[in-house]
């Protein structure tokens, strides 16, 4: 079994080149997440050998991508759906183990078993045009002053750096406590607490249930009605969603929300929520107080504490000296998903349609093939 240890022959850490002389490569991944490690594995596939052709830059401490930044609370069987990454099946884990755990493992499983060179933790500063050399190369710059020339650049960032904070009059005088789902650790620290939760996705609609077993008196607010689905999410659903979203994409619009698109599944435990009054919407918000929150409909209620369950935005602020940004503040792609017609070297997985547990793996290997066909000539075997 191969091993992703590092070659003793590579160039040590302390002794890389730097933004003056980088190093080399035909294809650098940004992100050891679903999107990256697909991309990846799809790259040595067709012979880029690692290190030498490709490398895998990721800013976290070890494997598991944003997952490894998820609640303990957060147990395998309530999380969002995980698909296999290619060549290696998840199995059966504990359902009661955190998700967190689960996913680093098996993603540190799996970067082992394809000797992946996937190099942390480096975080991207930024993704220029590298005109130094010719043939539209990007030079990406690490924080710590390392950086690699790339024929091609796979960028898999995902979300989870850019937490959404919407403002409302009033946020900045609430006495209470405010935190974000990227914050969240336990709903036990918020037992006997009067806590809002604002947001209409289904991260909101699962906070709201676990605060509420935990012994929380919660609220909910969210800025139109919430779009309850009993239709199957099966492939003719997800084709469906994907056209949609891509449709945005392609016009250089911004994505929606993942529930703006899919609506909210109904499943048992969330029927079993609206039965209850747990997940009934307040409505929109209108305002903080010191104390509380006001409602549009005029209504108040007094608060512990304020959950912001507001989503993320793409995590793409490394590569704003390639201006991507269309006028309608979106990235504009190309029709396969991942490609970017301002930029021809660069392939962004995890945004958009891709930017789902659905898509992630599929786009890694459309992202992979993509950038390979830019450099025939440095495939080997």
């Amino acid at each position: 079994m191969r091993t992703n240890e590092v070659p003793a022959n590579r160039v040590q850490a302390n002794e890389a080149p730097t933004h003056e002389t980088p190093a080399r490569v035909a294809v650098v991944v940004i992100g050891a997440g679903q999107a990256g490690l697909s991309a990846a594995y799809h790259l040595a596939r067709q012979g880029m050998r690692p290190w030498d052709d490709f490398v895998v830059l990721d800013a976290n401490a070890g494997p598991g991508g944003a997952w490894r930044h998820r609640w303990d609370a957060l147990t395998f069987d309530a999380a969002h759906a995980l698909h296999d990454l290619p060549g290696l099946p998840l199995g059966a884990p504990d359902p009661q183990e955190p998700s967190s755990a689960v996913v680093a493992r098996y993603y540190g499983a799996y970067e082992a078993r394809y000797g992946l060179p996937v190099e942390r933790p480096v975080r991207v500063a930024s993704v220029s045009r590298y005109p130094e050399h010719d043939g539209g190369s990007l030079l990406v710059r690490a924080t710590d002053g390392r950086a690699w020339a790339a024929d091609a650049v796979v960028n898999a960032t995902g979300t989870w750096d850019r937490p959404y904070w919407p403002y409302y009059p009033g946020r900045e005088t609430f006495r209470g406590r405010q935190l974000h789902t990227h914050d969240f650790r336990s709903a036990e620290e918020f037992r006997g607490q009067r806590v809002l939760v604002v947001g209409a996705g289904t991260s909101a609609v699962q906070f709201l249930l676990q605060l509420d077993a935990a012994g929380a008196r919660t609220a909910w607010s969210t800025r139109r009605a919430p779009e309850w689905t009993d239709r199957p999410f099966d492939p003719a659903w997800g084709a469906a969603v994907e056209r949609r979203v891509n449709g945005r994409t392609q016009a250089g619009l911004p994505p929606l929300s993942v529930s703006a698109v899919t609506g909210l599944p109904l499943t048992p435990d969330y029927r079993a929520g609206i039965a209850s009054g747990v997940l009934a919407s307040r409505g929109p918000l209108r305002k903080l107080t010191a104390t509380g929150a006001v409602f549009a409909d005029g209504s108040a209620e007094e608060l512990d504490a304020v959950l912001w369950a507001t989503g993320f935005r793409a995590s793409l602020d490394h590569l704003a000296p390639l201006r991507l940004r269309e006028p309608g503040g979106g990235i504009r792609m190309g029709s396969d998903g991942v490609s970017v017609p301002r930029e021809p070297a660069l392939f962004l997985v995890g945004y958009g349609a891709s930017a789902s547990t659905l898509g992630a793996t599929r786009a890694g290997r459309a992202a992979a093939r993509a950038a390979l066909q830019r450099l025939p000539s440095r495939i080997s075997g």
